[in-house]
C-alpha cells in the first residue's frame, strides 16, 4: 500500500514550487455579483490555502468577449474593478503561503440558465452548433476568432501582472476551446477546422502561443482538457493513442506546460489493454507533468454530486498507488474540498474519521 506521503511530496516546475501534490480543482460557484469577486470569495480561497492545499485553481473566470460567461454572478477577468478584486484574492492566498492560478474561461455555445439576464452580445461557437445537429446562432467570423485568442492572451498577461503563480486555460467539458476540438460541433473548413483532431486543435494552439508570448517562457501554463462533454458524457475526442498523441502534442508544442486531464472517475482506464487513466496516458505520450481529477476522495462521481446527490468519504489507496507509480504528478480535488476547507490537512494528519461527506448544502454558500 502506497503511503500518504506520496501526496505530500513537493513538486517543482519552472517557477512553480508546490509544497505538495494537492490541487484545488476549479469549481464554478457564482457568488460574484456583477462578475466581481467579493471579500467572501477571497476568504473562501484563503481557507483552502491555509489548510495545506498546494495549488488553488480558481473557478472559471470570463475573458473579454461579450458572451464569454452565461451567468452574471460568475467572476470576470477583465475590467478595473474585476481585476482589483482578483488582486485581493491573490493577496489573501499569498498571505498564508498559498499558491494560486486563475482558470480563464469562455463558455462558448452554452445558453444562460438565468431567466432575467442574457449576455451582452452574441454567443461564440465554431460553427453555430451547441451540440451535434443543434443550431445555436452563427459560427465565429475570422475577426471574432482572432479577438477571442487575444482575449485569452490579455487575461493571462493580467494574471501574471496581478501576481498569480501560474494560469490555467479551460479547454474541457464542451466549452468554447473544447467545441473547436469536437468534430460534432466544429464544421469549419478553414484553418480552425478539419477532419483530424490535431487540425481542430489549432484554435487552442493559437491561444497557447499568444498566451506564451505574453507571459514568457518561465511562467507555467496549464490547460484543462477532457474527452467527455456536458452535452454528451460519452463523447470522445481521441479514440486511439495516436489520435491522443497528435492532439496533446499540438498543445505542448504551442506552449502548454501541464495537462489537466478531466475524467468523471479518475480510476477508469483510458484505452483497452492498460490501466493508465487519461492523465497517465497524457504523461506517457508527451512527457509533460499532468494533473488527474475525477471523484477523488468521495464515492459517486461529481456529475451526480452537482445534481444534489450526497457522497461519502472514500479510500485514497488506488489514487496513491497510481501517484506513487508515477502515472501523474498532481491530484485535483473538487467536491471534498468544496465541502471541507480542511480536507487536505485532515488527510495529511491521518484524521480520516473527521472527513466530511459531500452534501448538496455545500453548493449553497462559500464555506
Amino acid at each position: 500500500m502506497a503511503s500518504i506521503d506520496a501526496l505530500f511530496r513537493p513538486f517543482d516546475f519552472k517557477s512553480l514550487k508546490l509544497p505538495n501534490r494537492v490541487v484545488m480543482a476549479p469549481m464554478t460557484r457564482a457568488f460574484s455579483p456583477g462578475g466581481v469577486a467579493t471579500d467572501a470569495v477571497a476568504a473562501y480561497y484563503r481557507r483552502r490555502a491555509e489548510n495545506e492545499v498546494g495549488l488553488i485553481i480558481t473557478e472559471g473566470t470570463g475573458v473579454a468577449r461579450p458572451a464569454s460567461l452565461n451567468d452574471p454572478n460568475i467572476p470576470r477577468f477583465h475590467g478595473d474593478a474585476e481585476l482589483a478584486a482578483w488582486k485581493t484574492v491573490v493577496d489573501e492566498v499569498h498571505a498564508v503561503g498559498g499558491l494560486i492560478a486563475p482558470q480563464l474561461w469562455h463558455v462558448g455555445a452554452v445558453r444562460t440558465s438565468s431567466k432575467d439576464w442574457t449576455p451582452p452580445g452574441p454567443y461564440d461557437s465554431p460553427s453555430g452548433l451547441s451540440s451535434p445537429g443543434k443550431k445555436f446562432g452563427e459560427g465565429m467570423s475570422d475577426a471574432e476568432v482572432a479577438d477571442a485568442i487575444s482575449a485569452f492572451a490579455k487575461a493571462a498577461k493580467a494574471a501574471k501582472d496581478l501576481g498569480f503563480d501560474c494560469v490555467e486555460l479551460h479547454g474541457a467539458h464542451g466549452y468554447l476551446i473544447d467545441q473547436f476540438f469536437w468534430q460534432g460541433v466544429n464544421e469549419r473548413n478553414d484553418a480552425f477546422g478539419g477532419p483530424s483532431l490535431k487540425e481542430r486543435s489549432t484554435f487552442a494552439a493559437e491561444i497557447l502561443k499568444a498566451v506564451r508570448a505574453e507571459v514568457g517562457q518561465g511562467y507555467p501554463v496549464i490547460i484543462r482538457i477532457s474527452q467527455w462533454k456536458q452535452q454528451d458524457y460519452a463523447a470522445r475526442l481521441a479514440n486511439t493513442e495516436a489520435e491522443m498523441e497528435g492532439w496533446l502534442g499540438a498543445l505542448v508544442d504551442a506552449g502548454a506546460d501541464i495537462l489537466h486531464c478531466s475524467q468523471r472517475r479518475f480510476w477508469e482506464p483510458e484505452f483497452e489493454g492498460s490501466d493508465l487513466n487519461f492523465a497517465g496516458w497524457a504523461k506517457k505520450l508527451t512527457g509533460k507533468p499532468t494533473i488527474t481529477v475525477g471523484s477523488v476522495g468521495l464515492s459517486g462521481d461529481f456529475i451526480a454530486g452537482f445534481r444534489g446527490e450526497s457522497s461519502s468519504p472514500a479510500s485514497l489507496d488506488e489514487l496513491l498507488r497510481r501517484l506513487d507509480r508515477g502515472d501523474f504528478d498532481l491530484v485535483a480535488v473538487g467536491r471534498a474540498l468544496l465541502q471541507d476547507a480542511q480536507w487536505a490537512k485532515k488527510v495529511h494528519e491521518g484524521r480520516n474519521d473527521d472527513l466530511l461527506p459531500f452534501t448538496k448544502e455545500a453548493l449553497g454558500g462559500l464555506a
